[in-house]
């Protein structure tokens, strides 16, 4: 045998132990899917026209405090049933409807229905494209709280215009899982209504710009929980946009678990000068609706951090935690379809998939070795070296597997298998004709390449297709069967070739060939 076949001996057994080396243990190296090891599937629906809605509010105070600071003291502006109504006296100078299609031209108003009030939404544009973002930057969010949960290898993938899949393979506590998804943790700083009646408000007389809002709690003996009511302003004085991250510490005089967040430099800023401006006065932290705690301002907090206690378990804390780092969600988000996956129909499918994969590849031996003798045994050690490079490859990327991913190895078997069939009727076709074997071996190599490379290039681009566009289950499939017919390329063309190669150059006399 020449010296130049060494380095190519040598290079086959480095992938093959390369190969087993990345797989082993490959009950640890390999992740399973949903549909092998159960979990939860999650269709979300984003309610994208919540986050139109909110973000149409937030313009009418940044209107209110333009139109302010262009002393336009007799214009009202307030939010009402998703509009933004301007009100103004007749004797007011200025063209108030002037100035505010120049500073905001995304707000277009409706016909005037009379005079000193003109209602104002957003332009279609303008409104599709917050939806638009409202989705994407609710799918990150969600796909950062999972992260940080703990689930290993996640589906979270957009479906349509406003929902968005979410698959957690081997997912426990179901129920923690879809209230951390589901969490709008949307952070507000408000002011207390001090001055307020809060008795008149509960019997319906709420103060205009006022709104009332509970905080909850939890009695740590008798567990049961009661509501206490607060006024508050609606004005939002600041958002958790601002924190830049959130921990849990416990209290080491109660024992009790609280989170604090710590603001950047513009929200330590903020934060700094509302509490300086309002020392005195209770500020309320409200998340989702809802009153966490009211404390008083007692002086100015500095420093760009702030505490939120309330009677929650050190897990509820954890959870809130996560939320807060990931950002809170732009729209509230509906679920559509919850199916939770048992680890026992997991079992079953691995079962079958197996069984299946085993009785094919047997099959595939049997009918190699009975039609094409000692050339069927290189063909099935060049198979059995594809499925050790293909485990090998998913070790190292950390793929998934799924059942359709069986589907994919068993595939790539009878591709691979495929690829040996061609080059062996090439070489029969030569050795029929009058060859000698060696120049026979060559030559159905030769001709037979460009059809293995053509048909295996255009199954390639169809496994890279499902894999872009496809979701969950389908890039399982697409995976193993983009690395298995690469796998097979390398085996079929390359290692078939060292092994012939092996067989008619080690004496140079064989005039035989078992095929």
């Amino acid at each position: 045998m020449r010296k130049e076949h060494y380095w190519r001996i040598a290079l086959i057994v480095l992938v093959v132990v390369g190969s087993l080396f990345l797989a082993y243990p490959l009950n640890e190296k390999i992740n399973l899917g949903l549909d092998l090891q159960g979990g939860m599937h999650l269709v979300l629906e984003v309610e994208a026209d919540k986050a139109v809605e909110s973000m149409l509010s937030h313009y009418a105070d940044n209107l209110s405090d333009s139109l302010n600071s262009n002393e336009a003291e007799d214009v009202f502006v307030k939010y009402s049933n998703a509009t933004i109504v301007v009100e103004y006296e007749k004797g007011v100078s200025g063209d108030v409807a002037g100035k505010i299609g120049k500073d905001f031209p995304e707000l277009v108003s409706e016909p005037q229905s009379e005079e000193g009030k003109i209602v104002y939404r957003f332009s279609e544009d303008k409104a599709k494209e917050i939806r638009e973002k409202a989705v994407d930057q609710g799918l990150e969010t969600i796909r950062n709280r999972i992260d940080q949960f703990g689930v290993a290898e996640p589906s979270i993938q957009r479906e349509g215009e406003e929902r968005i899949v979410v698959q957690l393979p081997g997912i426990k506590d179901t129920q923690r899982a879809i209230n951390l998804i589901g969490k709008t943790a949307r952070l507000e700083f408000k002011m207390v209504d001090d001055e307020g009646d809060l008795e008149a408000a509960l019997n319906g007389d709420i103060p205009e710009g006022d709104e009332i809002l509970y905080e909850r709690r939890v009695d740590d003996v008798s567990g049961q929980s009661s509501t206490t009511p607060f006024l508050l302003k609606k004005k939002v004085m600041m958002t958790g946009e601002y924190i830049t991250s959130a921990d849990v510490r416990i209290d080491t005089q109660y024992n009790e678990p609280y989170v604090i967040v710590s603001f950047d430099k513009i929200g330590g800023k903020l934060f700094g000068k509302i509490t300086r401006e309002n020392v005195g006065r209770h500020l309320a932290i409200v998340l989702d609706g809802n009153i966490y705690s009211a404390p008083v301002i007692r002086e100015e907090i500095g420093g760009g951090s702030a505490q939120i206690t309330g009677s929650f378990t050190t897990e509820e804390a954890h959870d809130l935690a996560i939320s807060l780092r990931a950002g809170s969600l732009p729209a509230p988000v509906r679920i559509l379809e919850n199916r939770t996956v048992g680890p026992s129909l997991g079992r079953d499918s691995i079962n079958r998939g197996l069984k299946s994969m085993m009785i094919g590849g047997l099959l595939v031996i049997l009918f190699m070795i009975f039609y094409y003798r000692g050339a069927g045994l290189i063909a099935v050690f060049a198979l059995s070296m594809n499925i050790v490079i293909l485990l090998g490859c998913m070790a190292y990327f950390k793929a998934t597997l799924t059942l359709p991913g069986i589907a994919g190895i068993i595939l790539t078997i009878g591709m691979a298998v495929d690829a040996n069939i061609l080059i062996f009727e090439r070489i029969r076709e030569e050795l029929e004709i009058g060859k000698t074997v060696r120049s026979a071996v060559e030559a159905g190599f030769a001709r037979a390449f460009l059809t293995i490379l053509d048909a295996n290039i255009t199954t390639l681009i169809s496994a890279i297709v499902l894999f872009q566009f496809g979701t969950g289950p389908i890039k399982g499939f697409a995976v193993t069967l983009s690395v298995g017919i690469l796998a097979s390329m390398f085996t079929a063309v390359f290692v078939s070739h060292v092994l012939f190669n092996m067989l008619t150059l080690r004496s140079g006399k064989v005039t035989k060939l078992s095929i």
